[in-house]
């Protein structure tokens, strides 16, 4: 059986319904914090079973039967995120998983412009002192698309920090890639970058713009504290709009400027360009 965590949310929910496409309904659970918000997959067949990064032994009884377990990294920012995936590590070995994905992160490391990543990094090393097969699904940057860019259709502006190349991944092909590895359609043993042939810019994204919109979309840099003061002042708490605004300091060191051809090959196609997901942004 094919267990897979957070599977009420965009990610993973893809992942699942891809998964439903290519294996039998009843060889998938999901583990979920909350079962009646799963009740469309419990009603295809699969397996729904309450467990949360906090509560071990609710974890091992929705792993039961586990023959691989696709953990999502948590996004709890009030909790011990380390320790949230070192319980759902131990919590999937111990109910025998003979393989277990996690959603990482590209340029995961103890190193790097970007400190957040180093999470992702302690975590692969507790995957890896496990015993069990694992793969690391680094994954490029992805996220509310509005929240990235900001309003740009209202105000014809995307303003931001300065900024060097990053690789903006669709949710939705992410959680493809990885229903197409835990299907057995690709193996990976250890970290793969689940990210675009090219990085993007935000220059690119305002280029873009332009051309759906046929407006002329203006990319726009703004200094970085400017920048925290300007989010503050629309209510963003500050400590968020700094967690941001690493990622923008650290793109511009070039650190995230290569792309990778696995996920053009698990998709089979080439995956959404930023193009079509400010399309699929201004048809919503």
């Amino acid at each position: 059986m094919i267990i897979v965590t957070g599977a009420t949310g965009t990610l993973n929910g893809a992942t699942v319904e891809h998964l439903l496409q290519r294996v039998p309904a009843a060889d998938v659970g999901v583990s979920v914090r909350d079962p009646g918000r799963a009740k469309h997959l419990a009603e295809r067949g699969v397996r729904v079973r309450q467990g949360t990064y906090d509560d071990p032994a609710a974890l091992r009884h929705s792993f039961a039967d586990a023959e691989q377990i696709l953990l999502v990294s948590s996004s709890d920012l009030a909790a011990d995120v380390l320790a949230q995936h070192r319980t759902a590590i131990d919590a999937a070995v111990d109910a025998g998983a003979q393989r277990i994905l996690y959603t990482s992160a590209q340029g995961a490391g103890f190193d790097t412009p970007y400190p957040p990543h180093a999470i992702h990094a302690a975590s692969e090393a507790h995957l890896a002192a496990s015993g069990v097969a694992w793969t690391a699904l680094r994954n490029g940057f992805f996220g509310d698309l509005e929240q990235m860019v900001g309003p740009w259709q209202e105000s014809g502006r995307i303003t931001r920090p300065a900024a060097g190349p990053f690789p903006w991944v669709d949710r939705r092909d992410a959680g493809e890639a990885a229903a197409s590895i835990l299907a057995g359609e690709a193996t990976f043993d250890g970290p793969v970058d689940v990210v675009p042939n090219a990085p993007v810019t935000f220059e690119d994204f305002a280029a873009a713009a332009s051309e759906l919109t046929g407006r002329t979309i203006e990319r726009v840099v703004v200094d970085d504290e400017q920048w925290v003061s300007d989010e503050v002042a629309k209510g963003v708490p500050e400590e968020a709009a700094r967690f941001i605004l690493t990622m923008f300091q650290a793109t511009r060191t070039g650190f995230f400027a290569h792309g990778d051809p696995v996920l053009n090959r698990l998709l089979g196609r080439e995956p959404r360009s930023i193009t079509d997901q400010l399309a699929d942004q201004l048809a919503r």
